[in-house]
């Protein structure tokens, strides 16, 4: 917890107009009827503390930022103490103010006297007067929005409309963060289940569309194929004398497991984003280096040749993963990407807080974009959050364990809303969607420390991959952090067995 002198000391310059946007920033975090009650900075300060989001200076200092008090974000950042004397629970793309709610408090700081009255007329057929008469303020109009339905992240478009009848450029700020979101949102949802014999008869360009492009058949919409096995154009020899049960037999056991023969395995490349920068209004991930450094260990004792990117950006996070794709990996069994950062739902963030969807991820290594990892297990570990929530739970008996530790715990936010549908690909998430998932700030994230731990495990108990990650599933969903739980989520279209034994 922060000094109560210096929190004090900030109460007594916010004036009442700053307070009342403070809490219109807070209303992703708080409960809304505890923020109505709120007079000044004090009673939001006790209900930041009660969500334990005062235990350091980051989140205080982006509320700060937004409204413009320079001159007591300084005063917060000469108190502030190192990250190092502290472990604390923080989330990775909560708190972080949602552009959502930043872009909001930018609205209503432009919107004149002259057109929120025009504004309160035009929304007076939507919202009881009783409610909307007292405005005195565009928050005050926003939060009835809200509260009415009318605005969500989701639902911007009584707000564009309405803002397009008195202020266009305004209109436009939303409009914009609306296509924004819509750009990502069809990058994220384009994924639609097909069957393999659907997928060999569209077209090219139905095909572009889908996440991962395993088969891109050339011939023209329409146009009949007739798809042969070269091991089946003949029937074996012996085929007279064997019965139906024998042959699928065979078959099974000629494709139970993927092959792992190769020196080295193949490549594991490791994403570990750790100090953001200022202008991302994402704090630094302490505890990260941990989880490196046993990815960097297990893989390496699993026979794959381990690379490190450190800290990158949007761009160069993408040119990574392409760099990687574009490779040659005719001499490998399989690749592994794992990616540590900040996220929220669909994305992983670059230390430049932008965005970079799944999808772009694990398309530069679709059979269309790496042929020589055609019919080989690419596997993705991501350490993320899958949105804002808390994964709660139900009373457990006193026999499950609440884990414990040196640090305590934050939050990881990103996430995936589907995967590819075309073979052969895995992709461990830390969390199910709409939750948070946990990093220790010295001993590393629930999710991925427990993958290492259990990976060993499976290798020296010849288990394979999914056995693997139903026990990582078991022992992180039976721990309580920050008094939630969490819930890994493996996805997979793996078509055989995948073991992963020592080299």
């Amino acid at each position: 917890m922060m000094d109560l002198r210096l929190l004090s000391r900030i109460d007594e310059e916010l004036d009442s107009s700053e307070v009342a946007a403070l809490c219109f920033l807070c209303r992703d975090v708080l409960n809304r009827k505890r923020l109505e009650t709120v007079q000044d900075g004090r009673d939001l300060f006790l209900r930041l503390q009660e969500k334990s989001l005062l235990e350091d200076h980051y989140f205080l200092s982006q509320l700060l930022n937004v409204i413009g008090r320079l001159d007591l974000l300084r005063l917060l950042e000469t108190d502030s103490r190192q990250p190092e004397q502290t472990a604390h629970t923080q989330t990775d793309a909560c708190p972080a103010l949602s552009h959502y709610r930043r872009m909001l408090y930018k609205v209503s700081e432009d919107i004149t006297k002259e057109n929120l009255t025009k504004i309160k007329f035009l929304l007076s057929d939507k919202l009881p007067r009783g409610r909307l008469d007292p405005c005195t303020t565009a928050l005050e109009v926003l939060c009835e929005m809200e509260r009415h339905g009318l605005l969500t992240e989701d639902r911007l478009g009584e707000l564009q409309r309405t803002l397009e009848e008195c202020d266009t450029q305004l209109a436009h700020t939303v409009r914009q963060h609306r296509e924004a979101r819509g750009s990502l949102s069809r990058q994220e949802y384009s994924v639609q289940p097909i069957s393999n014999q659907e997928q060999q008869l569209s077209s090219p360009q139905s095909l572009q569309s889908l996440s991962i492009s395993e088969t891109r058949p050339n011939r023209e919409r329409g146009q009949s194929i007739s798809l042969f096995s070269d091991a089946l154009m003949e029937s074996p020899p012996w085929s007279d004398q064997v019965t139906t049960s024998t042959m699928q037999s065979w078959k099974t056991s000629e494709m139970e497991h993927y092959s792992m023969t190769c020196n080295p395995r193949g490549m594991c490349l490791i994403i570990n984003n750790h100090h953001f920068m200022g202008l991302s209004g994402l704090a630094d991930r302490p505890g990260t280096e941990q989880d490196e450094k046993a990815l960097r260990n297990v893989f390496s004792r699993l026979g794959f040749k381990v690379e490190v990117c450190s800290d990158l950006t949007e761009k160069t996070l993408l040119e990574a993963v392409k760099e990687l794709g574009a490779r040659s990996h005719v001499q490998a069994d399989a690749l592994v990407v794992c990616v540590l950062s900040h996220g929220e739902k669909g994305c992983v963030f670059g230390t430049d807080g932008g965005g970079v969807p799944i999808r772009s991820l694990t398309q530069p290594f679709t059979s269309e974009q790496c042929p020589s990892l055609m019919g080989k297990p690419k596997l993705f570990f991501i350490q993320a959050c899958q949105g804002k929530g808390f994964q709660g739970g139900a009373l457990l008996p006193t026999s499950i364990r609440q884990r414990e530790g040196q640090g305590q715990y934050e939050a990881d936010a990103g996430a995936i809303e589907s995967i590819p549908w075309d073979a052969d690909f895995l992709i461990g998430m830390a969390t199910v969607e709409e939750c948070k998932s946990f990093r220790n700030t010295k001993e590393g994230s629930i999710y991925i420390q427990e993958l290492c731990k259990q990976l060993e495990w499976g290798a020296e108990r010849g288990e394979d991959i999914l056995s693997v990650l139903t026990c990582v599933n078991r022992e992180v969903s039976r721990g309580v952090y920050r008094d939630s739980k969490q819930m890994p989520e493996p996805k997979y279209t793996l078509t055989k067995k995948l073991f992963l034994p020592y080299f």
